[in-house]
């Protein structure tokens, strides 16, 4: 039988595993979304829903990660140490990195809500975060996590990971491979002419 106290310590693991593979999700349908991958008629409309409603619950399940643990009479952390970086005195570094995911995760998916007040661009800057975060919360489970290191653990984030890094590989390849516009051409058309009419002047 499962003392009282495991039982809150094996919630908050398997909360951090559901959050982790809905973040990889999210984050998949970022990256879809961001690199036109699939191009079907209406499809963005319905994978921003997906995206929305699965980052909500993700920031659920983070929560509910770190508040189990409060309950937990073995670790006995404080609101501090599950809300704070770097505070809980149980391997602080990869906890600490857990903390600042979740709280920038927070952020990001709240930034959303705020778009016409930071503008769009600044949205976007924001948004580029997000890999970052998804590594911040990778490293928390590999170095924090009970499991973080078994073989299952590691068959799992290479599941979840290898989809996400060739959706991005594609994404970069993408980017690279765009044509100049053609509006861009005739600017810089203009600005070499224009400096070529001024260095003849200069030579005469």
């Amino acid at each position: 039988m499962i003392a009282v106290d495991q039982a809150f310590w094996l919630a908050s693991r398997a909360f951090g595993i559901v959050a982790l593979v809905l973040l990889s999700l999210s984050v998949s349908i970022g990256l879809t979304m961001s690199g036109r991958l699939l191009r079907r008629p209406g499809l963005p409309a319905k994978l921003k829903r997906h995206h929305e409603a699965i980052t909500l619950v993700t920031l659920g399940l983070i929560a509910a990660h770190g508040g189990v643990l409060l309950l937990d009479g073995y670790l006995r952390p404080s609101l501090a140490g599950v809300t704070l970086p770097f505070a809980l005195g149980y391997r602080p570094f990869w906890t600490g990195l857990g903390v600042i995911g979740g709280w920038l995760a927070l952020i990001l998916a709240g930034s959303f809500y705020v778009r016409r007040w930071i503008g769009v661009k600044t949205w976007r800057r924001l948004h580029r975060c997000t890999l970052p975060v998804y590594v911040l919360a990778l490293a928390h489970v590999v170095g924090r996590g009970t499991d973080g290191r078994s073989a299952w653990m590691l068959v799992l984030l290479t599941a979840l990971v290898a989809p996400n890094v060739l959706a991005l590989g594609y994404r970069i390849a993408s980017a690279a491979r765009r044509p100049v516009p053609a509006h861009t051409d005739r600017a810089g058309a203009k600005v070499r002419t224009s400096l070529s009419a001024t260095a003849a002047q200069e030579t005469r």
